[in-house]
């Protein structure tokens, strides 16, 4: 599986942008995708997941009714749009691909592919 994550950018606080991660490869229905985000001397950090089938998401508290998860079946991409952005949205954004179970679906740890990241910066 190989995923590229695009869509990353410059935009002042309230400002919208919308990330993609376009997936290739063998993604079973029960798998999820997410999005993490890691800012400078922090951990890796859990946004949002949608799994396979599009059949359930997920959203960190931070950022939910704010951003939104979809798939996109026509092309195998996920997307993330985010909205209302704050300057504490500011990170290095990665999608990855992982079979973790519902319940385990915000760690990290237990996806196996990853994309590159890409760079979200939050100005005031």
């Amino acid at each position: 599986v190989q995923l590229q994550a695009s869509g990353g950018g410059s935009v002042q606080a309230g400002g919208s942008l919308r990330l993609s991660c376009a997936a290739s490869g063998r993604i079973f229905n029960n798998w999820f995708i997410g999005w993490f985000r890691q800012a400078p001397g922090k951990e890796r950090e859990f946004v949002a997941s949608i799994m396979w089938s599009g059949t359930r998401t997920d959203y960190a508290d931070s950022v939910k009714g704010r951003f939104i998860i979809s798939k996109d079946n026509t092309n195998n991409t996920v997307h993330l749009q985010m909205n209302a952005l704050k300057p504490e949205d500011t990170s290095v954004y990665y999608c990855a691909a992982g079979s973790p179970t519902w319940a385990r679906a915000r760690d990290n740890r237990l996806y196996r592919n990853w994309g590159q990241g890409t760079l979200v910066t939050v100005s005031s």
